[in-house]
């Protein structure tokens, strides 16, 4: 999924990273600039990175119920769904690096084998379609993987296990970040930073929201006040299934002034509604899918 293709990296070469050159990314929304404002946070109330950036609701007043009522959700399928499918993309990412590390070089017929869907470590899928979509998903990235592997091996033939494992597989899956500097929560966790090209990046099944880039401005902006490094591009990754294939859409974009900005306002609109016990009210048109919906619409 976090693999770029043969034009998207071109992109990258040809567009993005130029274009990132040249769109110097202000100081001040720099992450490392975390002390002084905007990036300083204005209240205390901690939020995720998820919190910050989601506006399924109009309003934002999953939020205020959430941390403010404490109302626990109630998800709905596509949220389901979408875990176990997050899941399966990194279990079999790390089968691949376990493999890797325990075979090197050898290691290209275990990774062949790992096109059979098979690990416990899996959550339950929610119902038939999703174990079907999921066994789909899972052969897709082992295959795509698999292939990495042995372009890797061919190119590399003295390269040791831990640079082969880099090159086969330059990303960091589910991991772990503390946004404390911004004001976020200790336990913010991004779906994927890759290393080889210092870009964060975000897998979704459902439809596209102009917000979701929001999301990985704020992670962007983590990573800089934790490493003290800049993380100018990012990409999101639209995956869907159509007539038993899986199809894979990236949204690569520059993260510059526009996007960061636009995390901060909404971080700092959000944790004064939390911290203040603002009700922002209920939207006008509330999506049915929404997993606050019952206690915005308790009759």
């Amino acid at each position: 999924m976090y693999f770029l293709n043969e034009e998207e990296r071109r992109l990258l070469l040809r567009r993005y990273l130029p274009q990132a050159r040249e769109t110097a990314v202000s100081e001040e929304l720099r992450g490392w600039n975390w002390p002084a404002p905007p990036l300083a946070p204005v209240y205390s109330s901690t939020l995720g990175v998820s919190e910050v950036a989601g506006r399924y609701c109009p309003t934002a007043r999953d939020v205020y119920l959430r941390r403010v009522l404490d109302v626990r959700p109630r998800p709905n399928a596509a949220m389901a769904e979408g875990s176990y499918y997050h899941a399966i993309v990194a279990e079999v990412i790390l089968r691949a690096k376990q493999a890797i590390y325990r075979d090197g070089g050898s290691s290209l017929p275990a990774l062949e084998g790992l096109e059979e869907p098979d690990s416990p470590a899996l959550p339950a899928p929610a119902g038939e379609a999703a174990k079907a979509n999921g066994d789909l998903l899972w052969r897709y990235q082992a295959r795509r993987i698999a292939a990495r592997a042995a372009d890797a091996m061919a190119r590399q033939p003295r390269a040791g296990t831990d640079a082969l494992a880099a090159a086969i597989l330059p990303v960091t899956v589910e991991q772990q970040l503390d946004g404390a500097f911004l004001g976020l929560s200790h336990g913010v966790r991004v779906d994927a930073v890759h290393f080889g090209e210092a870009m964060v990046a975000d897998l979704k099944f459902g439809r596209r929201e102009r917000f979701h880039r929001i999301g990985l401005a704020g992670y962007a902006m983590v990573l800089e006040s934790l490493r003290e490094q800049p993380i100018n591009l990012g990409y999101i990754v639209y995956v869907d299934f159509r007539d038993g294939r899986v199809t894979v859409e990236r949204d690569l974009h520059v993260i510059g002034d526009e996007l960061r900005q636009w995390f901060v306002d909404e971080r700092d609109e959000k944790a004064r509604s939390v911290e203040l016990e603002l009700d922002p009210g209920i939207a006008e048109e509330c999506p049915e899918d929404c997993p606050y919906y019952f206690a915005c619409h308790a009759a």
